[in-house]
């Protein structure tokens, strides 16, 4: 008897395997708060934190320039996401829908670098927090953290994707939360109102105070929008997690139509009262992190380990989504015939283990790997899924285009949730991440060096899915599954 699911075109599934009650389908077990939350945590990483301060330094306050601007093509990309996924929801997401409207070889390539973009993140991110933890606890060597920490979040996505959105619920909270207050905390000191601020009240001054607000240059905002556009990525998990909740069409409705406020609060509001509290020049900013030097100018004791609680917690979000994303990506690939058939089975609580294990074997391989060989082979891998983000947008922006189509003619009403101005802003978003990967090649360094490795990879990936699909014309015993 065959208890696989019954495919549909876009990953899906139909009839009753692919119910929320079967034991044989992904269970619908993200509510809606759940969902909620892993859209706001979703454009919330570690790189937020700790990265923000070296974006400063090059840019000076025309940095929120540079995230507006990235922020605007996130918001765009995410609507054309959401279009798609709020009429056909798939654990396969944009994967999916590029299988069905560019080829089978678009959804092989774009799923398999996406998985390979986040199974290198759960190494850089198991690292950092180890980091933290042993500094906390010495007596534990940074690779035993490293590992406690792989095997605590890899057990809980194996348990149910319940258990995986409850804790990503509490992680995003605390980072929604820490931000949120920091936002409110910061204003309230830079305008010399907050009791007790060691912090001068300079107001908006130090925006213009210090060589002005561009002070190294207009152009220092394309080299800001180099610096800041990765730390957007997990915008769309949303809507791979959408799969398996209990109102997919209402979850994506709504994470897209608030993802503008979030980067402008999260984002534009966390930057902007670091640029408030200190001049942008301050050597703080990059020797201790922005956050925790704008802590510090407020007199906020201990600010430092507070931030080391918070960078902890926005670790562990990201490892945890980004294990679960990996897994949902693989089992899609699975379902579609593109990865191993274990990777699309399911056990009784709905959770895909092979995808699961299969992911994170790689993601404990990548953490050896950045132990071992950090400065050779780690970052080949690095540098290699380092323009994958950049890559998956445009994915998304040509697939919509033809997806748009593909809904109108097979199910209009589904259409329930309409990119701006199609297909004018679509082309538009197409033309900004183009132009972003060109000024990546021209502006040389690490830069170049990313998208030159990550085209190399993508280009191996897509040779592999071509050959796949002759293979399969020309060898009617091995037929690629539909």
């Amino acid at each position: 008897m065959n208890t696989q699911p019954t495919l549909t075109k876009d990953g899906g599934t139909a009839g009753t395997p692919g119910t929320p009650d079967s034991p044989d389908g992904l269970k619908a077990g993200l509510k809606n708060r759940h969902l909620s939350m892993i859209a706001i945590g979703g454009v919330i990483g570690a790189g937020l934190f700790v990265g923000s301060g070296s974006g400063i330094a090059a840019a000076g306050p025309a940095i929120l320039l540079s995230y507006a601007l990235v922020g605007v093509m996130v918001v765009f990309v995410m609507r054309m996401l959401g279009e798609m996924a709020a009429a056909r929801p798939s654990s396969g997401s944009f994967s999916a829908y590029a299988d069905q409207a560019l080829g089978r070889w678009a959804g092989f390539s774009i799923g398999w670098l996406y998985w390979f973009f986040w199974v290198v993140v759960l190494a850089v991110e198991a690292t950092a927090g180890a980091k933290i933890l042993e500094g906390w606890v010495p007596a534990v060597p940074q690779w035993g953290w490293a590992l406690i920490v792989m095997l605590v979040l890899t057990a809980t996505n194996l348990a149910s994707v319940a258990s995986y959105g409850e804790f990503e619920f509490w992680f995003a909270g605390i980072k929604v939360v820490a931000i949120g207050a920091f936002v409110v905390v910061g204003l309230l000191a830079a305008f010399g109102v907050l009791p007790g601020s060691d912090n001068p009240g300079a107001g908006f001054a130090h925006l213009t105070d210090t060589g002005g607000f561009f002070p190294m240059g207009a152009g220092a905002i394309l080299t800001g929008v180099l610096m800041v556009v990765f730390s957007f990525m997990g915008s769309e998990i949303v809507t791979l997690a959408a799969g398996e909740s209990e109102d997919p069409q209402r979850a994506v409705s709504k994470a897209t139509n608030s993802v503008i406020w979030r980067i402008a609060v999260f984002y534009l509001g966390s930057i902007l009262v670091v640029l408030t509290l200190l001049p942008w020049n301050d050597k703080a900013i990059v020797e201790k992190g922005s956050y925790v030097a704008a802590l510090d100018s407020i007199g906020i004791p201990h600010a430092g380990q507070v931030m080391n609680v918070i960078v902890l917690t926005a670790v562990l979000s990201c490892l945890n989504s980004g294990l679960y994303t990996a897994s949902r990506m693989a089992f899609s690939l699975g379902r579609r015939g593109d990865a191993p058939k274990a990777f699309a089975r399911v056990n009784k609580r709905g959770v895909p283990r092979a995808a699961i294990l299969g992911s994170v074997v790689f993601g404990f391989v990548a953490v050896f790997f950045n132990y071992e060989w950090p400065d050779t082979v780690f970052a080949f891998l690095l540098n290699a899924s380092g323009a994958v983000a950049l890559f998956v947008w445009l994915v998304i922006c040509v697939t919509q285009l033809r997806m748009r189509g593909i809904i109108l003619r097979e199910s209009p009403e589904k259409l329930v949730v309409r990119m701006w101005l199609f297909p004018y802003l679509t082309w538009a978003t197409i033309g900004m991440i183009v132009f972003v990967l060109g000024y990546m090649i021209y502006d040389g360094g690490d830069a170049r060096e990313q998208v030159l490795l990550s085209l190399l990879v993508a280009a191996l990936v897509v040779a592999v899915a071509l050959v796949r699909e002759r293979v399969a014309k020309t060898s009617p015993k091995a037929p690629l599954e539909r």
